[in-house]
């Protein structure tokens, strides 16, 4: 699937050693599964991303409460917020619901929004990954600018108009 795909890509990004934020969402677990065997310091606030590294020994899991967010099995809030202002990142990696050329990076859940910028303020790089239906369109709140992504993972689906737009604005596009 569209998501596999854009999971392995993803993963090709990662080096060994990093300490990477990986967030909730099902194409972040994608990206989980293809780094199950690497050496890393994974960083989450998703409770599908804690129970699948939890048993992996090569991975140092750093694990962020919260307040539950169900639908999202995501924690978020104050608490999650506060954890992540003593953390950094070589590189986060999270989903987003909407990104515009024009609006940027955009969510539909305004209670996640604050923390969702705590966790881009950790990293050194910031990837996101996004499926065609999430490219070109503009949700309620504003999460970020889009100079605050440097990488877009996505997939053949996603207009080239789009592509080239993100690319003018030097955002590196991978296409998965």
């Amino acid at each position: 699937s569209e998501k596999e795909k854009i999971g392995r890509a993803t993963a090709a990004l990662v080096n060994d050693g990093e300490t990477i934020f990986l967030g909730s969402g099902t194409t972040v677990l994608e990206v989980a599964r293809n780094l199950a065997e690497r050496n890393l310091t994974v960083i989450t606030n998703s409770l599908p991303v804690i129970n699948f590294m939890a048993e992996r020994p090569n991975i140092t899991l750093i694990a962020l409460g919260g307040s539950l967010r169900p639908s999202e099995l995501s924690f978020i809030g104050h608490i999650t917020e506060q954890s992540l202002a003593e953390l950094h990142a070589d590189r986060v990696i999270i989903g987003t619901h909407a990104i515009s050329v024009e609006q940027g990076l955009t969510n539909d859940y305004l209670p996640e929004t604050l923390t969702d910028r705590a966790i881009l303020n950790i990293g050194r790089e910031i990837v996101i990954v996004a499926d065609h239906t999430k490219c070109g369109v503009v949700s309620t709140a504003l999460l970020a600018p889009l100079s605050a992504m440097h990488i877009l993972v996505t997939d053949g689906g996603t207009d080239v108009e789009f592509i080239n737009a993100l690319k003018q604005k030097e955002i590196n596009v991978i296409v998965a």
